[in-house]
């Protein structure tokens, strides 16, 4: 092996903090092998719902506070520690990277990203330069507190697919139709190709280094793309998001693929490369399986609205949720989609407590 071939630094610390949390629950299941009680985890569970975190964040911008190592390893350790969780999501948002590589950018409360200058032109397109890891040394320095203080509680990077990224950046924000989207997509798929092949680089430069520094598994989030139908998203969708996901192959850390509405896609987002396919709750996990086909373990994918309901509604929907996993190769329970800010925190510690209780009831003997 030469100099240039070497692990970094980074590389090496990222690879003792991978090797720590290897024989968890949450990677276990990834790994489609035995667990002694099925992993649990939420997206959005860092923040959001949990008073201690509204009074961390306050008056400081959601965009600040993501740049903040401090507030980072703090925000991102408050659901391990309150629900007992079985993997933390490291706290982030999927502009981040954009922001990074000075993209003008905001989150707005009660309405999401807005972008100040749309990129619709192939002139726009030249403002996506590429990710430096020097971009985003807050994450590298987060991760590295993280890691040694979940030990060996996996953490999961993120960040956003590639056609989700560019629904915020050719739409200026949130979109409920993606017409201007689609407009690009369809009316000049030369530029969209483009877009989105520069997107997926910079994408996989942003999970390269929450790899690198430490991350165990890393999911990527196309929060929009069940705007699409099966076959637009294979044609100008897939070779993108492929793209990422054969990048950071070589890692070996599990890579989870998720998206919202996406039941008729779900073949497609295994197909895409993940190693886990995230399902929302439309779609029962058995049927989700059908779907994606043998290979691949599945997350998800209780309603987040059900936690509203009384304890015994919510344990019974959990029920279900476990049922229809039985015959999963691998299952991580999750919520179909984020946690809803107005979610009462005890309900999530409850809803960890069930699974975890009533899943090991059903496991065979397992060691760990």
């Amino acid at each position: 092996m030469s100099a240039n071939e070497r692990p970094s630094g980074q590389q090496q610390t990222g690879r003792a903090a991978a090797s720590s949390t290897a024989d968890s629950a949450f990677m276990r299941a990834c790994r489609r092998e035995p667990v002694p009680h099925t992993p649990v985890w939420f997206m959005r569970q860092a923040g959001r719902s949990l008073p201690e975190y509204r009074k961390l964040r306050e008056g400081i911008a959601m965009l600040e506070s993501c740049t903040r190592p401090d507030l980072v390893t703090e925000i991102t350790l408050q659901p391990v520690r309150r629900h007992r969780v079985d993997a933390a999501v490291y706290y982030s948002d999927i502009v981040v990277p954009l922001m990074a590589i000075g993209i003008d950018l905001d989150i707005k409360p009660g309405v999401g990203p807005v972008i100040e200058r749309p990129i619709r032109t192939r002139a726009d397109l030249e403002r996506l330069r590429p990710l430096d890891p020097d971009d985003v040394k807050y994450v590298t320095e987060a991760i590295g507190a993280l890691v040694g203080e979940l030990g060996a509680t996996p953490l999961i990077g993120f960040a956003g697919a590639p056609f989700t990224l560019a629904s915020y950046l050719v739409e200026g924000g949130p979109s409920r139709n993606h017409e201007h989207t689609k407009a690009l997509m369809y009316g000049d798929p030369a530029l969209w190709a483009a877009l989105l092949d520069r997107l997926a680089d910079i994408t996989t430069a942003f999970l390269k280094v929450q790899i690198e520094a430490g991350a165990s598994a890393v999911q990527l989030f196309d929060s929009w793309v069940g705007a699409l139908a099966p076959a637009d998203y294979r044609r100008s969708v897939l070779p993108a998001s492929s793209k990422v996901f054969d990048a950071v192959a070589g890692y070996g850390v599990p890579r989870i693929h998720f998206g919202v509405g996406t039941g008729e896609l779900l073949g497609l987002l295994g197909e895409a490369g993940a190693d886990v396919v995230g399902v929302d709750w439309r779609v029962p996990l058995d049927e989700a399986a059908r779907r994606v086909g043998p290979g691949k373990a599945l997350q998800g994918n209780l309603d987040p609205a059900v936690l509203f309901a009384p304890r015994t509604a919510v344990e019974a929907k959990a029920d279900e949720v476990l049922e229809a996993a039985r015959g999963v190769e691998g299952h991580i329970f999750n919520l179909g989609h984020g946690v809803l800010p107005s979610t009462d925190p005890d309900a999530l510690t409850r809803l960890v407590e069930y699974v975890h209780t009533q899943s090991a009831s059903r496991a065979p003997s397992v060691k760990v």
